[in-house]
């Protein structure tokens, strides 16, 4: 759908968008432009609601609270970047642990093969780097960044496999 031949249904849509998507992003953990935005989008993918004004407010209504509730899921489920859990004081053994896994995999990370070390650590980088940017720095070329990532991964997989002791049954170390 075309929304360009169809303006005055979104002269007639923006402003109960805005109002509607500006009170329900703050308990979505979102931005209202965001939500607005999704909107915008499930219109163009359902194509325009019923002739009726009423109907379309309804359905206006109802397609905001519906991309309120999927940004409110995904931000539960999503973590941000670089977020590990940090440990109190009250849990030194966790601050142990996590130390402890953080080590062994540095350590695992150091021992790949080639230029599997560097891959890692530019895609682990705090600098959240784009593959071209990885590519350039790696000096190789971006089409092969997937191929030798998945490589690189898959021998760090391997390998932590088998430092690491696979529970037996119900949850007992062999």
């Amino acid at each position: 759908m075309d929304l360009r031949s169809e303006p005055e249904l979104i002269e007639e849509l923006r402003p109960l968008l805005s109002a509607e998507a500006a009170a329900e992003a703050p308990a979505a953990g979102v931005d209202a432009a965001d939500l607005e935005q999704a909107v915008w989008v499930r219109l163009l993918e359902q194509g325009p609601p019923g002739p009726a004004p009423a109907g379309r407010a309804r359905w206006l209504r109802r397609a905001v609270r519906a991309e309120a509730r999927l940004a409110r899921r995904h931000t539960r489920r999503e973590v941000p970047y670089g977020a590990a859990p940090a440990a109190t004081a009250d849990e030194p053994e966790d601050a142990l642990l996590h130390g402890e896994e953080n080590r062994a995999l540095r350590s695992a990370v150091a021992r790949l093969p080639g230029r599997c070390p560097e891959l890692i650590a530019a895609l682990l980088s705090p600098r959240d780097l784009t593959y071209r940017e990885i590519a350039g720095e790696l000096g190789i070329s971006q089409g092969s960044l997937g191929p030798v990532r998945s490589r690189c991964l898959g021998c760090l997989r391997r390998m932590l496999a088998a430092e690491v002791a696979a529970p037996g049954l119900w949850g007992k170390e062999r």
